[in-house]
C-alpha cells in the first residue's frame, strides 16, 4: 500500500475554508497564560467575563475562539476543554478542539478530539456539518493509513460521502485501495 503525503499548509487553509468553528466549550484545565494573550484586549475582557461568570457558554465560546485567532493554541484547546465539559453533547466544541490541536502540532490528540465530533454530530446536524464531517473523516484516515489501512478505508470513505470532491480525499482512497 502507498502512503500518500499530503502538503499540510494546505490542510489548513482547507479547515479554514471550512467555515468558522462557532462557540465551543471545554473541559476543567485551566488556560496559560501567555504575553500574546495578556496584551490582547479582546482576550483580557473575555477573561474578565469568564471569570465573573464561568458557566457562561457564549463567553467561554469566545474566548476559545478569540485565542484561536491568536494563535495561542493551548489557552484554546483548554477553553474548547472546558465548553465540552459544560455542553458535553455539542459537536463544535470538539471540532475547535481538533483544530487546535492540529495546529499546535499535537496530531494524535485532534484525531481523537476528530472522533470525538463525528460521534457527537446529531442526525439533524448532519446537513449542515457535511464540510467539517468530511474533513474530521479525511483527518482520522489520514492519520491511519499505516497503522490500521482498514479503518482508514471506512473513514476515507464516509468523507467522500460528505465531500465527493475533495481532491485529496480521492487521493487518498485511491491509494487505500490500490
Amino acid at each position: 500500500m502507498k502512503t500518500v503525503k499530503i502538503n499540510i499548509k494546505q490542510l489548513f487553509v482547507g479547515l479554514i475554508m471550512l467555515g468558522s468553528t462557532g462557540a465551543v466549550f471545554a473541559q476543567t484545565a485551566e488556560p496559560i497564560t501567555t504575553t500574546q494573550a495578556q496584551t490582547n484586549p479582546t482576550i483580557e475582557g473575555l477573561k474578565k467575563q469568564v471569570e465573573t461568570n464561568p458557566k457562561d457558554v457564549e463567553s467561554l465560546a469566545k474566548l476559545a475562539t478569540a485565542y484561536q485567532d491568536a494563535t495561542d493554541w493551548q489557552n484554546a484547546i483548554a477553553t474548547w476543554k472546558k465548553l465540552s465539559v459544560q455542553l458535553p453533547d455539542w459537536a463544535p466544541s470538539y471540532y475547535s478542539q481538533a483544530y487546535s490541536y492540529q495546529s499546535a502540532k499535537d496530531n494524535e490528540n485532534a484525531k481523537l478530539s476528530y472522533e470525538k465530533y463525528v460521534a457527537t454530530v446529531k442526525p439533524e446536524e448532519i446537513e449542515a456539518s457535511k464540510k467539517n464531517l468530511a474533513y474530521a473523516y479525511f483527518f482520522i484516515a489520514f492519520n491511519e493509513q499505516k497503522d490500521s489501512p482498514d479503518k482508514a478505508k471506512e473513514h476515507i470513505a464516509k468523507s467522500l460521502q460528505y465531500d465527493p470532491s475533495n481532491q485529496d480525499a480521492v487521493k487518498l482512497s485511491q491509494a487505500l485501495n490500490s
